[in-house]
């Protein structure tokens, strides 16, 4: 893997991806306004300046392995896609089909065959089935940290979870060690536990 994308990097994905595809069309006018935007079943797609913020603590690699928890439109897994590039991989997870299903079709039109949306599957958190992962974003406020996911972890891997409404950034030492530090007060949907 090689250094992880700064601030520039993930703005110019950012504006060079837009939201609009990833939205309804009654929501599409509002894609460039820094607001969380409905996607239908109760869920949103993140207000931008979140997610880039959520995507620089994630010290998103090139050529990393990508776990993308709450996928919702696709829109975190595109830009997790852009970010790794095609020597990379990105697995997105969304509990509810409609939005799985979109996701999808919205992924499949973007030419990044390295990034897979899957519907999540009850009783399991995250996609064990692809662990270990380098990152890991969860875009759904957790009660508590759900260890399940910080064992999909790689040594060294890096986990980004809002959890009771304040962010935390989960480093999964070489040794093995937890480090957990806490980044502010945000809101979101809340991870609904299988």
């Amino acid at each position: 893997m090689s250094t992880a994308a700064t601030m520039s990097d993930i703005l110019r994905v950012m504006r060079d991806l837009g939201r609009v595809p990833f939205l309804r069309a009654a929501e599409r006018p509002y894609a460039d306004i820094d607001l969380p935007l409905p996607i239908g079943h109760g869920q949103t797609n993140s207000q931008p300046s979140t997610v880039a913020a959520m995507l620089e603590l994630l010290e998103v690699p090139a050529g990393g392995s990508v776990l993308d928890v709450g996928a919702g439109s696709g829109w975190t897994t595109a830009l997790l896609a852009r970010l790794v590039g095609s020597s990379g991989r990105v697995t997105g997870v969304e509990r509810i089909p409609d939005l799985t299903r979109r996701a999808a079709a919205t992924l499949a039109t973007l030419g990044l065959p390295w990034a897979e949306i899957h519907q999540a599957v009850p009783g399991l958190l995250g996609w064990p089935a692809a662990a270990p992962f380098d990152r890991i974003l969860v875009s759904a406020d957790a009660e508590r940290l759900p260890m399940d996911l910080v064992h999909q972890l790689a040594p060294g891997g890096i986990m980004v979870i809002p959890v009771a409404s304040v962010m935390h950034r989960i480093r999964q030492e070489i040794s093995g060690r937890i480090v957990d530090t806490r980044h502010g007060p945000y809101s979101f949907v809340p991870l609904i536990p299988w």
